[in-house]
């Protein structure tokens, strides 16, 4: 019998990352990008151009390495893509747990 242990849904939450909600984040976003370049059947330099960002910093991005990248250039970069991106702030929680972040692709 195998060992393993069931994810809790977020991969850096699961290695003990400090900074896993915003890593997640990160990849998302990243991932979303990612899929509207391919959408387009865009080369990486063409949409670097776009993004306004060089080659290589795009290809660490669609790699996964985007320690570099802040939240806000993602979001930047999709509105690029033509994306509409809102940023809903909800309503106070009752408890005293802090809130979270969360990405929501519309359809």
């Amino acid at each position: 019998m195998t060992d393993y242990e069931e994810s809790s849904g977020n991969v850096y939450s699961d290695l003990g990352s400090a900074d896993a909600e915003e890593m997640l984040v990160k990849a998302q976003l990243a991932s979303k990008i990612g899929e509207i370049i391919k959408g387009r059947r865009w080369t990486q330099q063409q949409a670097a151009e776009v993004l306004g960002m060089t080659q290589p910093k795009l290809s660490n991005l669609l790699r996964g390495q985007f320690r570099g990248v802040s939240e806000a250039k993602m979001l930047e970069c999709l509105a690029k893509l033509g994306r509409d991106v809102k940023i809903v702030v909800g309503p106070a929680r009752r408890s005293t747990k802090p809130g979270h972040v969360e990405v929501v692709f519309a359809a």
